[in-house]
This record gives C-alpha cells, structure tokens and sequence, in this order.
C-alpha cells in the first residue's frame, strides 16, 4: 500500500469516529460497576416502561436471598 491510500483511510476511520461522537447521545459511562445509591436496577427501569408480554421471572433463589 502506498502512504497516500493509509493517509486516506486514517482521515476516513477519523472522519466515521468523529462523526458516530457527535451524533451520539454522549452519555457514556465508563466507571465500571456501580454500588450503593450510584446503581441503577432493572427493576426500577421496568417499572417504568410498559411490558408486552407477561414473563417468567429469571431470579434464582440464591439471588434473592443476596438482595
């Protein structure tokens, strides 16, 4: 390859990185797993959104004994 067609696809994987950051919402959270108030639950999400279809509850009994 010749240093003309790798300066080109630098500029176009710059170009598609710069593009998918800006039109992104911007809110990335790259602090790993969170504990006490900071942490977010799946329950608290689902109360909110509507269900579509009745599921089975996935827990196990050695999950709910650790809540």
């Amino acid at each position: 390859m010749s240093n003309r067609s790798i300066i080109i696809m630098v500029l176009i994987l710059i170009s598609a990185t710069a593009y998918l950051l800006l039109k992104g919402d911007g809110n990335i959270d790259m602090g790993g797993e969170k504990h006490g108030a900071e942490a977010t639950h799946a329950e608290e999400a689902s109360k909110d959104a509507p269900a579509a279809a009745p599921t089975a509850p996935t827990a196990t009994p050695a999950a709910e004994a650790k809540k």
